[in-house]
Parts: structure tokens; sequence; C-alpha cells
């Protein structure tokens, strides 16, 4: 084989790859799984420079090196609260790659279509692979490059729509030009004709017409998301590059780039319907836009929030026996999860049972809080699930909100024209005290009113969390 090593080198790459993805399961094994991906993309990268791009090896080199000190420098500077972001620009990325290889392999298959015998003798790998193609195998090739730059044109403008949501650049309301779904339709039509076309042809211009109808599809669809269904729409985007990868791996000939290109496009569409199905959500709704949903006016807000100061909240938790407390991304913008760590300690020193409900969108990226929470050194054995904890409440004494809104809002069960209806929530409103720490009276990324906040039970901790903590903490005695 001309390559054995690299092919070798593949298949070792492909196994700590699927063992990174497994070990990302678990908290404990997560910082080891982490090591497993690193070494698998040093050793695939290694093994491609070596064999199918040797001759490139410089080039290659220079084009990493420049790569990994950008990444290098992002990494460092950005916040955990600005992740969420972060991966969505990475996924933009990922899409853009893929059509730029599905550009590149169109271009190089037609050059060696128009070479004579002779001329391709001495031709680079991917043009001698594309020499050897019968012309069944070379329609299959360009219905597999076309795919590959129709999903990646999605990423790309998909995962940049949402990064302005995220980062706050982009309204994160759900909006759509006029003609809405009928607009995606009609580009997804479009695409359609554009394939047949360039079967048929393999003409550049179909291409072109098809990737600009994607790059429409991609902005359309996640603009016409909400901010409450943005954990979704990351964990599809991941998705979608893991697909647009495999398609261009199929194109490549490259064998690991299918699997990690599977690997990615199937666990990320699964973690997608999960978190669906634990925002009660439909899974073809959400990918097609917001297609559907509650229609109607939402039901009033009767009532006025009532503001408690933190003498307040030290003598509820100081004659409290059991605490649930419920992080959102409020907390991830405070920086508060060292805080909220110490607060955890005191209150078990003193024997209190204190647990961490965590609703399966919390924060804008799935897992988000379980991470700040190990980073704060939280034990795991403390951090439940919504499905684990939520019969609790009725037997608890005090449950604390820190920056959270839909996640813990009744109207998901109150209100059938609520656009979170039927969402599996945190019932925290059945503890005998809530309190809520807030910035102020606003209704929060999604912009979804919350009765929570107006119910007797329920007191505002108004004010920035790391610092209301830190007026709370020498109160706790």
């Amino acid at each position: 084989m001309e390559f054995g090593f690299t092919t070798a080198a593949y298949v070792v790459a492909a196994v700590l790859f699927i063992l990174s993805l497994g070990g990302l399961s678990g908290q404990e094994s997560a910082k080891r799984a982490v090591w497993y991906g690193i070494v698998g993309m040093a050793l695939a990268v290694a093994a491609t420079l070596i064999g199918p791009g040797s001759g490139y090896w410089l080039f290659s080199v220079v084009l990493i090196g420049l790569g990994g000190m950008i990444g290098y420098q992002l990494a460092t500077r950005v916040q955990m609260t600005q992740m969420p972001e972060l991966v969505a620009a990475m996924h933009s990325l990922v899409g853009l790659a893929a059509v730029f290889v599905g550009f590149i392999a169109h271009f190089e298959l037609n050059r060696v279509l128009g070479l004579s015998g002779d001329e391709t003798k001495d031709l680079g790998t991917f043009a001698a692979l594309l020499a050897k193609k019968s012309g069944v195998e070379i329609s299959i090739l360009r219905v597999e490059l076309f795919l590959g730059i129709f999903i990646g044109a999605v990423t790309f403008t998909g995962s940049v729509i949402a990064y302005g949501k995220l980062a706050g650049k982009v309204s994160s309301s759900a909006e759509k030009l006029p003609g809405g779904h009928m607009l995606n339709a009609g580009a997804a039509a479009l695409s359609l004709l554009c394939l047949i076309w360039y079967f048929n042809t393999g003409g550049f211009f179909p291409l072109f017409l098809m990737t600009l109808a994607a790059l429409f599809i991609g902005y359309h669809l996640i603009m016409g998301i909400g901010g409450a269904d943005m954990p979704v729409v990351v964990s599809m985007l991941n998705s979608y590059s893991g697909w647009a990868a495999a398609a261009i791996g199929f194109s490549l000939g490259n064998d690991l780039l299918i699997v990690v290109g599977a690997l990615v496009g199937s666990s990320g569409a699964i973690l997608s319907y999960i978190m669906c199905k634990a925002m009660n959500r439909s899974f073809v709704s959400v990918i097609l836009g917001g297609f559907g949903g509650p229609a109607g006016e939402q039901m009033a807000v009767e009532g006025e929030q009532v503001a408690i100061d933190a003498d307040g909240v030290a003598t509820a938790l100081n004659e409290a026996d059991s605490v649930i407390i419920i992080p959102g991304y409020g907390m991830a913008v405070a920086q508060a999860q060292q805080n909220v760590a110490e607060l955890v300690r005191k209150l078990r020193a003193k024997g209190k049972n204190v647990r961490f409900a965590i609703h399966p969108v919390a924060g804008r990226l799935p897992g988000h809080m379980n991470v700040l929470l190990a980073e704060a050194k939280v034990p795991y054995d403390i951090v439940m699930e919504m499905d684990e904890i939520n019969e609790d409440f009725p037997d608890t004494d005090v449950a604390i909100v820190i920056g959270s809104n839909d996640i813990v809002n009744p109207a998901a069960q109150d209100d059938p024209n609520s656009p979170i209806a039927g969402m599996p929530v945190l019932e925290c409103w059945k503890a005998k005290q809530v309190f809520v720490s807030k910035r102020g009276q606003g209704t929060g990324y999604s912009g979804i009113e919350n009765p929570l906040f107006f119910k007797d039970n329920t007191r505002m901790f108004y004010g920035d969390a790391k610092a209301s903590l830190d007026t709370l903490l020498p109160k706790i005695d």
C-alpha cells in the first residue's frame, strides 16, 4: 500500500477520537478524553504530512503554525461566558473550509478530465486518484462534493448568525423575512435543481448558484430561531459541520475525515434530539428555523416583584435544612461560580443538605453549567440533573436561582401560548422559599416574562451575582 503508515495512523487516530468522545460523557474522565483527542489529531496531522501531503509539508507546517498561534491567542483570552459564541465561530470555519475544499475538488476534477492519457502520468495524489475513476465514480464524486459544499455553506452563515446572537451583536428574537418558510423552501428547491444541473453538466455555475442559495438558507434558518433555542442551534451546527467534513472526506477519499465527520455529525444530532426532548421542542421544527409553534396572546403576569437584601437571604439560609441551587448563564456572566462554591462549602459545613439542579439546556451551550461548577471544584455527587431532583423541591426549604430564566419559568406549564409552552422546567416555585439573584427586572436573553418572579414565596435578590454573594457570604454563620 502506497501510504500504509498513513492509513495505519488514521486507524489509530480514529480509535483515539472515539475514546475521546466516549470519555467526555463523564466529568471524571473528561480531562483524559481531551488528551485522547489532542494526541489523535496530532497523529493524524503528522501522518498526513508524511504521507499524501508530503509534497507540501513546509507550506502546511507554516499554515498549521499560524493557525495554532491564532487559536492559542483566542483560547487564552476568551472567558467561559464567551465559549458558546467561540464554538459557533469555530463551526463557521469548518463550514467555510468545506466550501473551499469542494470548489478546489471541482476545479481539479475538471482539470484532470481535460487531460490526455500521457498527461495523467505525473499527477499529484488527489489528481491521480481522480484520473483512475470511472464515469460512474465521477458522477458519485460530483454528488459528494455538491453535498459537502451545500452543508458547508449552510453551516458557515448559520454559525455566523448564531455567533452574532450569542455575542449580542444580532437580535436574539426570532426574525424572518417576508415569506418566511417559503423562502427557505424555495432556496432548497433551487439547490435541488442545481444538483440535477451539475450532475448532468459538471459546470461551475450551478455549483456557484447552489452555494448562494445554501448561504441564504443558513442565514435565514438561524435568524428564524429565538434565543430560547440557541443551545440546540449550537449543537445542530456542530452536527452540520461534522456532516460537511464527512461529505468532503468522501470527495477526497480520506477515511479519517469520513470517520471523524460521521462521529461529530451523529453525536451532534443525537445531542440536539436529546435537548429538544428536554425542551419539549420538535426536532424538525427547530432545525427548520422555528417552523410552527404556539400562537396567540400570552397570559398576563400579575403582582409585583418583591426585593430582599443579603440579611434576609442569610437568615433564611441559616435556618434552612435543605437548599437547592439553580445556576444559569447569569452566574457565568458574573463569574460567580467560585463564590457559589464557597457558599456551598459554608452551608455543608453547617450540616445542611445542599445540591445543584442542572437543566439540560442551562446556559447557552450543553454542559456549560457543569463545566463552571467543576472549575470551582464543586463535588460531582451534589450536581444533579433535572430528572433526578425535580421531585425534591416540595421538600426543600430554600431554592436559590442564580441568573436563570426560561429553565425555571412556570409559564412553560401554565401558559399554552408561551414560546416555551410544554418545555420541562425546574419546578423551584414548589420550594418553601425561592430567592432569585438577578441584575434587574428585565426578561433576559430570550425576552420571555417569568411569573416565578412575582410569586408570593419568591424574593428578588437584585444585583450582580458575584457582588451579591460577596455581601452574603460573611453573614452565613
